[in-house]
């Protein structure tokens, strides 16, 4: 099992620095930050960009992965995306992990004045805008005339990329996915499978729905013949009305479930002091001391 940590863009730095140091200090495999213009409740608080973060966060860090809990074609074109993304993975020294997902209909939806878009839409945009990536992040020969395609959604002519990755072929790319036709764009493309296992207000009726989509899953691999464990599983842990780092018992009780299930990766949120996901650090540095004894 490895384990993360999302670390939500809100606090300035130094602060913030702060917690991304000690998210690598402490042992985590992977830390993350949301890709949201505004989030939710949240919308009025303070909530910096996407990629300067994960950029100075590169640069304070030096062995955690460091990825996006997800990007979204909500307010993104793939070819300046891809561009900015890989050039925070040669900062890194190729420890980036694209996390992708298909876009909420919340703020990020609408903000630019998009129109609304039905499910089959938001889908088919979205697996266009995977697929981009998983070119556009790949090499690009010196002398070619670069990367050009052209879509529904999303055109590029001899798009120029950063030149040869940081990570062979491309960086990892985790796909957000529940429903049936992104299951199977993830094992189209992806490395590795990403789910909240979506809201429920009973725990159980949560943890039957995260069962049944590594089910799911496994279903999916046998289409195309892919071996099921060359897919990493993540699943977020927390939602609303139910906080993983609430206390080290809840922690452990969560991830030995999940481990039962199948996934091969949790994700915890960093404590905040009110509100969703409230909760102390103390915790944290308990769970923390848990994975430098593994790790040791």
């Amino acid at each position: 099992m490895r384990f993360g940590i999302v670390i939500l863009p809100q606090a300035d730095w130094p602060e913030a620095a702060r917690r991304w140091r000690a998210a690598d200090e402490y042992g985590f495999d992977h830390a993350w930050t949301y890709d949201h213009l505004a989030w939710r409740g949240l919308a009025g608080e303070r909530w910096h960009a996407t990629v300067p973060t994960l950029t100075a966060a590169a640069t304070v860090t030096s062995r955690i992965r460091l990825g996006t809990f997800v990007a979204s074609p909500n307010y993104r074109h793939p070819v300046p995306f891809a561009k900015d993304i890989a050039t925070v993975d040669q900062i890194s020294g190729g420890r980036m992990l694209l996390g992708v997902g298909s876009g909420g209909t919340g703020f990020d939806a609408f903000v630019l004045g998009q129109p609304e878009l039905i499910p089959r839409q938001r889908f088919e945009r979205f697996a266009e805008f995977a697929e981009a990536l998983d070119v556009l992040l790949r090499f690009e020969p010196p002398g070619s005339d670069g990367i050009s395609f052209e879509g529904t959604w999303y055109t590029a002519v001899g798009a120029r990329m950063v030149g040869e990755p940081s990570q062979h072929p491309r960086m990892p790319l985790h796909l957000a996915a529940d429903g049936p036709r992104a299951l199977a764009l993830a094992v189209r493309i992806a490395d590795g499978w990403v789910t909240t296992a979506g809201a429920a207000d009973d725990p159980a009726a949560w943890w039957r729905r995260a069962g049944e989509l590594i089910r799911r899953l496994d279903d999916a691999c046998a289409d195309p013949g892919r071996e099921p464990t060359s897919v990493s599983r993540t699943l977020l842990l927390d939602g609303e009305g139910r906080y993983s780092l609430a206390s080290v018992d809840a922690f452990d009780e969560a991830v030995g479930r999940a481990a039962e299930l199948g996934y091969t990766d949790v994700v915890s949120h960093w404590p905040r002091e009110h509100g969703i996901y409230a909760g102390d650090e103390s915790v944290l540095d308990e769970v923390a001391g848990r994975l430098a004894r593994r790790n040791g």
